[in-house]
């Protein structure tokens, strides 16, 4: 298995990241029925989708594929919170997080050349695509809608302070170390409040081998 300490996140997929990280916390955890998983919906989108059509048209039809078709969606009524994070149950059950939904929507995206980004909004995972005549598309990886910079700051104001500001900055593309590193926080989370203390301590040890691979600024600020 390769090392967490070794492994260029940021050079590789986001999904292929988070696999790891699975893989390092859960001996069980079926990394190659993920990959097939992965390439199935990937072989499916490009039978639907043809690259001949306008860049947004494309995203279009792959985010009705998504959240139509294949169902996928925000996770209600988990029993697990973690089932919601680990990419095997994500696939399975099609229901999950805003990171781990968003993995996978990236993983195809990415695979039919549509350059979809990830983004650490303040209040959760959001998607961006910067299109051919300069717009930016933000999505919501729960449910495909588009955001506006207007609802994007009702969020801000609703969650962090009434009198926090939308700045570019928050809109910025994210490293995947980082995010992944939000996802193994709330996985451990999730798996203590399971009573899961065999993997919230592998959870652990993963953790901080993200710690000493990002930077300070990010370690401290959690």
């Amino acid at each position: 298995m390769r090392s967490l300490a070794d492994f260029e996140f940021n050079k590789a997929p986001l999904c292929e990241g988070m696999i790891l990280a699975c893989e390092a916390i859960r001996r069980d955890f079926p990394s190659q029925d993920v990959y097939d998983e992965l390439e199935r919906l990937v072989s499916l989108a490009k039978e639907e989708i043809s690259q001949l059509l306008p860049l947004e048209e494309q995203l279009e039809k792959l985010i009705a594929l998504f959240y139509g078709d294949w169902g996928f969606k925000a996770s209600r009524g988990v029993y697990r919170l973690s089932d919601a994070l680990w990419l095997d149950q994500v696939l399975k059950n099609r229901q999950g997080s805003a990171v781990s939904l968003g993995a996978v929507l990236l993983w195809v995206a990415n695979r039919l050349d549509l350059p979809l980004l990830p983004v650490i909004f303040p209040t959760q995972l959001i998607l961006r695509i910067e299109c051919p005549d300069g717009e930016i598309w933000l999505i919501n990886p729960f449910n495909g809608e588009s955001l506006s910079e207007h609802m994007l700051d009702v969020w801000l104001k609703g969650n962090i302070s009434p009198s926090a500001e939308l700045f570019y900055e928050d809109l910025d593309e994210a490293d995947n170390i980082e995010v992944i590193r939000k996802l193994l926080d709330t996985l451990k989370a999730s798996l203590m409040e399971e009573n899961q203390m065999e993997l919230a301590l592998r959870t652990s040890e993963a953790l901080l081998q993200f710690n000493l691979k990002i930077p300070m600024k990010f370690a401290i600020a959690g």
